[in-house]
C-alpha cells in the first residue's frame, strides 16, 4: 500500500491539487474563457477593453467587469506596460529586473518561468515551464488546477538538475516571490531578477512559447480531462525539444542548441 504522497509522487501530483476540490465554474462562463484565451493568443495586446469588445462582436453579452474576473482568474494580462496587472504579495519582497541591457549569448545564462491558462472540456489548468533563453529549451514544466506556489516550486527544483543559472527571470505574482521560491534560488547563489510591473516584454521568450504551446498543440487537440493534458503536453514538449526547428536558432532545435551550450560550459570550466 502506497502512502498518499507516494501516490501523489507517481501521478505527478502536488498533495494541495489532491485535496482541491474546485468552486463549479458555469459552462457559459467556461466557454467565454475559451474564447477569452483563444483572443489573448492572437491579440495579447488587447485590454480588458478590447478583449470586452472582442467578445460582443463574437454576439456575448459581456460586461468589462466580467471579462476582468475572467482574464484574473485565468492569469492572463495584456502584453503591454499598465499600472496594476502584477500581483505580488503585499508581504512579500519583489527583486529588480536586470535584465534591460543583457546580451543573450550562452545558455544557463538566464532561465525564467511563467504560468498560463490551459483550457479543458470541462474546466481548464495551469501550465508552469521554466526554459533556458538562449537556447528555448523547456527545462520543465508542471500542471495543476490551483495557482498555488507548489507547483511552480516543483518545476523549478527539476529544471535546476540541469544546472544551475546565472539569473532567474520572473513575474511579481506571488508563486514566484514566495519564501520557497525565492529560498530555491538564493542557496544556490542565483541573481534573481523580476518583471517591471504590467511588462510581460520582460520575460517575452515564455510569452512566446505560451502561444507556440497553444496554437501548435493545445487548440488543435482540445483536451477533455487533465490527464489528455499531461500526456499530450508530455508528447509536445518532448517534440518541442527535440525536433521542432527554430528560425532564431538557425533552424536547429533547442536540445541540440542547448546540449552543445553546456558542453562548451563543461569544457570552459576544465
Amino acid at each position: 500500500m502506497f502512502s498518499v504522497r507516494e501516490q501523489c509522487e507517481l501521478l505527478d501530483l502536488n498533495r494541495s491539487t489532491l485535496y482541491y476540490e474546485p468552486v463549479p465554474v458555469s459552462e457559459r462562463d467556461l466557454e467565454l474563457m475559451r474564447l477569452l484565451d483563444q483572443q489573448q493568443t492572437e491579440t495579447p495586446f488587447y485590454g480588458v477593453i478590447k478583449m470586452t469588445n472582442a467578445m460582443r462582436e463574437q454576439g456575448i453579452d459581456v460586461g468589462k467587469c466580467h471579462v476582468r474576473t475572467l482574464l484574473r482568474e485565468m492569469g492572463l494580462y495584456a502584453v503591454y506596460p499598465e499600472p496594476d496587472t502584477s500581483k505580488p504579495h503585499p508581504e512579500h519582497e519583489v527583486y529588480p529586473y536586470l535584465l534591460s541591457e543583457t546580451e543573450i549569448t550562452r545558455v544557463n545564462q538566464v532561465w525564467s518561468t511563467d504560468i498560463t491558462y490551459i483550457r479543458l472540456g470541462h474546466g481548464f489548468v495551469y501550465l508552469c515551464a521554466v526554459i533556458d533563453w538562449h537556447s528555448r529549451y523547456v527545462l520543465s514544466y508542471r500542471l495543476s488546477n490551483t495557482l498555488n506556489a507548489d507547483f511552480c516550486v516543483d518545476a523549478l527544483r527539476e529544471a535546476l538538475k540541469y544546472g544551475t543559472p546565472e539569473i532567474f527571470n520572473t513575474d511579481q505574482g506571488t508563486q514566484f516571490t514566495s519564501q520557497e521560491f525565492i529560498e530555491e534560488l538564493k542557496k544556490r547563489r542565483i541573481s534573481i531578477s523580476m518583471d517591471g510591473r504590467g511588462r510581460c516584454l520582460d520575460n517575452i521568450f515564455v510569452e512566446r512559447l505560451w502561444r507556440t504551446v497553444k496554437y501548435e498543440n493545445v487548440y488543435l487537440h482540445n483536451y477533455e480531462t487533465i490527464l489528455e493534458a499531461r500526456e499530450g503536453l508530455k508528447k509536445y514538449f518532448e517534440f518541442y525539444n527535440k525536433k521542432r526547428f527554430h528560425q532564431s536558432l538557425g533552424y536547429s532545435t533547442p536540445e541540440k542548441v542547448f546540449l552543445a551550450g553546456f558542453a562548451d560550459l563543461v569544457k570552459v570550466a576544465v
